[in-house]
């Protein structure tokens, strides 16, 4: 079978149908077709290209601007092969959560996290503004007020606070708190690691970065 390029850069060296299509009515004298199936390792594996290499995509998530896929994934049997070794259904593929700020999926640095987990550690970085994370400004008391993300899902808000810094501070203490909960409920090791690893040094990297100002 011919190697297809996906996204310009991906082999395609699938040897098995990886879609499924039903017929519908036809429009205008062509036949349409609905997809209703697609391979899950396909997917997931065209949806990984999609973030490094869609122009369109980039365009409007622009954080994924210098991500890029290692040479050994850009063969679609060779993530497959990877896949199928992993606890995967129902779950989503991150890259920057084993190895923090990381750009390049490969097998070294990529888990597969469940969709609690997934919402759990989004962090918008400059899209929230220009207060520390979990913060922003009451307008009607022209206080600090810190919101964030529970374990079991929604957020919780912790107050009001007289300067950003302590907002910010109630917000890791309880980011920290509610990991642990996720972390309880985890069988990956990698995962629970690498979880409580985040917040317990998150405040220092910050400091480092000068993200963070003491007072």
């Amino acid at each position: 079978m011919k190697e297809r390029l996906v996204k310009g850069i991906g082999i395609n060296d699938a040897d098995y149908k990886l879609n499924e299509w039903s017929n519908l009515d036809r429009v205008d004298g062509k036949q349409k077709q609905k997809l209703i199936w697609r391979c899950p390792f396909y997917k997931t594996w065209m949806s990984m290209l999609n973030r490094c290499y869609s122009k369109k995509f980039l365009e409007k998530n622009p954080t994924y601007s210098e991500c890029s896929v290692s040479e050994n994934w850009l063969r679609f049997s060779n993530f497959k092969s990877w896949m199928e070794t992993q606890d995967w259904e129902n779950k989503y593929l991150d890259k920057d959560l084993l190895v923090e700020g990381n750009k390049v999926y490969c097998e070294a640095t990529c888990i597969f996290v469940t969709r609690r987990i997934n919402n759990f550690i989004q962090e918008r970085g400059a899209g929230r503004g220009p207060h520390p994370i979990g913060v922003s400004l009451n307008k009607a008391s022209q206080k600090y007020e810190s919101y964030c993300e529970k374990a079991t899902g929604g957020r919780k808000f912790l107050g009001l606070f007289d300067c950003p810094n302590k907002a910010h501070d109630a917000w890791l203490a309880f980011k920290l708190e509610q990991a642990i909960i996720l972390v309880n409920q985890q069988e990956d090791q990698r995962l629970t690691k690498a979880l409580i690893e985040r917040y317990t040094n998150y405040k220092t990297k910050e400091i480092q970065e000068n993200k963070y100002v003491t007072i």
